[in-house]
């Protein structure tokens, strides 16, 4: 420190932030009407209740708030109160345009200066904020795991988020003050959880490298990929997707937790040791609420022995959940794609490298599945690994044409299911490139087959909501892509985006608008979230807010165009297309 800086105090603190959603346009619509409002919620709601929970306000600005609490169940219940109070105030006005909050709390370290407060603990803070859905609350872990059980809510988690200015990911739950919990947090609404209710439901987590040599980190990988694969083809269960359970790869946990926030009862654990051509494998299974092992077993065998241990582990978890497969099933789950160790080592190595979605690993990964290949050309969940490259390629712009990366990839997904017509995945990839081949026909009749094929895999189920989204069928895909949350908690941003076009489609406008800002929070690179609020905001007549989109996708790419969009956006119906390109150019883009 500077001999001339003065020495600033610190104190832990629990640091709220809140602002009003769509201040801009609310001032637009009706300038002294909102602020008498606003006036109004601070002087008889957020004053009195800041009051009752031992709150102090350290500042006002414009449409936010910044107050700080000497504990984080005071904050949380004052930001309860405050919501509730809020939504009651919207339902006794329906003539008005609702004024909603949005919340984060956090607690950290904080700078004191007089009555100001800085420091990454009020940061934090205000990216939570800016992560809650309009009438929500987003809490950080350190306010999660300080709260324990002291507040009768429930809390969905959602994740490590990166958030602008701090370098560490933020461990963010949502606060569920109705008290049931959703750990994915799908947005439709929609869904009907009997489906899956009364079926065993199951995390495999990730399988704990134990080898000295990291490189064998994907020969860990590559067990629990295989058994959450062969538990997937089960109808009867109900199967977290690989997603998901990686979010808690090399990380302590406790079980109850994870189950909690998966949204099932039973987890899978184990450890891979590899030393030579010998392999230890240890593996049980938990009754996480009441932490009763139900099965348990440790394996020492050659790594020839690999695939007879994957399907021994798979078919001891089916016995000890007492699920009866069909024949069909059974066949399924003991269907061997190749005998090849080299070339399974190989995939499943190439699996990681995919996961980190760069070029160059991408690249990579291509060479290890033709490697793959070279071992077992019979291999077929190889071929489509390897048509998922062309498939990168060709979405991420790697590829000077698309077009030949697509019809690379849709080559490699019909060899490998003329190999093998039973993989889920490879009918779902293949499906989304005859999407984007304008083939509608056949994209759906892909991914039907895929859903029926893996009734667990939540990527199929997705990748049919896509599919119905863009033809024409925006009720459907609003449940499948429910459903897809469901199995995969914490699932990519992508769902959002197909299910904020379904939402537009049936006319659900504001809820359209809340989960395209959502997956701009997530993405905020990504500018078709940008396009896709604007034309929601030109349809609602929010003109100026609508421009406010287009400048920012503009800002972030200056060559974005109507022709880049008539491009990307597959819609079967041709004057839907037109009507949504009519309608970003009225919000400024440019052909």
């Amino acid at each position: 420190m500077a001999p001339d800086q003065p020495h600033l105090p610190r104190r832990l603190a629990a640091i709220l932030q809140a602002d009003v959603v769509g201040y801009s346009r609310l001032m637009g619509q009706d300038e002294a009407g909102t602020v008498s409002r606003l006036r109004a919620l601070r002087e008889e709601l957020i004053g009195p209740a800041i009051g009752a929970r031992n709150g102090r306000v350290v500042k006002l600005m414009g449409d936010g708030i910044l107050a700080e609490f000497p504990s984080v169940v005071d904050a949380v219940a004052f930001a309860v109160d405050v919501q509730n109070g809020a939504r009651e105030r919207n339902s006794a006005a329906p003539g008005e345009t609702p004024i909603e909050l949005r919340i984060g709390i956090n607690l950290g370290d904080v700078l004191v200066e007089g009555d100001d407060l800085y420091g990454d603990g009020v940061n934090v803070a205000a990216r939570l904020e800016g992560l809650a859905k309009p009438g929500g609350i987003c809490i950080s872990g350190a306010v999660h795991d300080a709260l324990g059980n002291k507040l009768p809510f429930a809390y969905d988690y959602l994740g490590e988020q990166e958030v602008k200015n701090i370098v560490q990911p933020v461990r963010t739950y949502r606060v569920n003050s109705t008290g049931s919990s959703r750990s994915g947090g799908g947005w439709s609404g929609n869904a009907d959880n009997s489906e899956t209710a009364e079926k065993p439901s199951v995390a495999v987590l990730p399988f704990v490298n134990m080898s000295r040599d990291d490189e064998q980190e994907f020969f860990a990988d590559g067990m629990t990929e295989e058994i959450i694969t062969g538990l997937s083809k089960i109808g009867e269960m109900f199967v977290t997707d690989r997603t998901s359970v990686y979010t808690y790869k090399g990380k302590e946990v406790k079980l109850r937790d994870v189950a909690r926030e998966l949204g099932v009862r039973y987890v899978l654990e184990g450890s891979v040791r590899r030393a030579g051509e010998r392999i230890r494998i240890t593996a049980q299974l938990i009754d996480a609420p009441t932490g009763h092992h139900l099965w348990a077993e440790r394996y020492d065998r050659n790594v020839v022995d690999i695939f007879d241990l994957q399907d021994e582990i798979t078919q001891e978890i089916v016995t000890a959940l007492q699920v009866q497969l069909t024949e069909g099933e059974q066949a399924r789950v003991r269907r061997r794609q190749t005998d090849d160790v080299r070339a399974w080592e190989r995939y499943v190595g190439a699996q990681t490298l995919l996961r980190r979605f760069n070029r160059q690993d991408n690249r990579a990964a291509r060479a290890l599945l033709e490697e793959a290949l070279g071992h077992d050309p019979s291999f077929a969940p190889a071929w489509s690994l390897l048509a998922w490259t062309h498939l990168s390629d060709a979405k991420a712009g790697w590829s000077p044409s698309a077009e030949v990366s697509l019809e690379q990839g849709a080559a490699l997904c019909e060899k490998s299911l003329a190999l093998d017509d039973g993989q889920a995945d490879v009918h779902a990839f293949l499906g989304a490139i005859r999407l984007h081949q304008r083939r509608f026909e056949e994209a759906e009749e892909m991914g039907r087959r895929a859903v029926e094929l893996g009734p667990n895999v939540a990527d199929a189920l997705a990748f049919l909501g896509m599919v119905l989204t863009y033809t024409g069928k925006p009720e459907e895909a609003c449940s499948l892509i429910d459903k897809a949350m469901r199995f995969s908690p914490f699932y990519p941003d992508w769902y959002m985006g197909i299910l904020g076009i379904s939402y537009r489609l049936i006319g659900r406008y504001d809820d359209a608008i809340r989960i395209d800002q959502e997956r701009l929070n997530c993405s905020p690179e990504n500018i078709f979230s940008d396009f896709r609020l604007a034309a929601l905001h030109e349809e609602l007549g929010q003109h100026e807010e609508a421009q406010r989109c287009v400048a920012e996708a503009m800002r972030k790419n200056p060559d974005a165009s109507l022709r880049q969009v008539r491009a990307c956006e597959p819609f079967q119906d041709s004057e839907e297309l037109e009507r949504y390109l009519d309608i970003l150019g009225r919000a400024g883009l440019p052909d």
